[in-house]
């Protein structure tokens, strides 16, 4: 995380280290605001967000007797997700660094050692916009879609089976149907398709032909 923290000017890294000391010290709406705005513009950083916000979390546990922190980080996410649409049209990197930052909240933080079940929904509609026709032809989506499943595709499937079947129903059809896909996304869709079939892992001799066939 310590590269993370370079992303920020002085006065968030300050409010950051004070909040893992003394969070009832800090705004916790403006620190949140500070972790989502940085992960809507940096992919790299909202990629590994989610720990960050775990640590906070976690410090206000020790030291505060509510998480307002958790609470004015998901009503944030609550407002990007519902403005899904027009920052999709918008800008196609803020779209997939909100999926991004989503997904990875969803991972890190957890609840009595469960996931956060107000996320569930919101992810699986950002994943089933992402296996739409028109974004399975934009491969920055589509590789998007793919590292999220790899992320944390086995925790929402626990949580809800259904909606990750009619996932991989829309992810198949688009595999068989859109003869216009390029061979880059081919590629993604077949091996996430194997992936889940295998239990949500890849054999060794598999794992060596996807990868090596992105790496070329």
């Amino acid at each position: 995380m310590d590269s993370a923290w370079t992303a920020f000017d002085t006065e968030t890294r300050t409010m950051l280290q004070t909040a893992m000391n003394d969070p009832k010290r800090v705004d916790m709406d403006k620190l949140s605001n500070a972790i989502v705005e940085q992960s809507l513009k940096d992919l790299s950083f909202c990629k590994d967000a989610g720990r960050m916000c775990y640590t906070v979390v976690q410090a206000e546990a020790r030291k505060a007797a509510t998480s307002v922190f958790r609470r004015k980080l998901l009503n944030r996410l609550q407002q990007e997700f519902t403005a899904r649409e027009e920052i999709r049209k918008r800008s196609v990197d803020e779209w997939v660094c909100v999926v991004t930052f989503i997904c990875s909240v969803f991972d890190y933080i957890k609840v009595n050692d469960a996931p956060v079940v107000a996320l569930v929904d919101p992810i699986y509609d950002c994943l089933f916009r992402l296996a739409q026709p028109d974004a399975l032809m934009n491969e920055e989506e589509v590789d998007c879609l793919v590292l999220q499943l790899h992320r944390v595709g086995e925790q929402l499937e626990q949580t809800n089976s259904q909606r990750m079947n009619q996932l991989f129903y829309l992810l198949r059809d688009g595999f068989l149907l859109q003869q216009d896909l390029g061979s880059m996304t081919r590629l993604l869709l077949l091996e996430i398709l194997e992936f889940r079939a295998s239990g949500w892992t890849l054999t060794e001799t598999a794992h060596k032909y996807y990868y090596s066939e992105v790496a070329d």
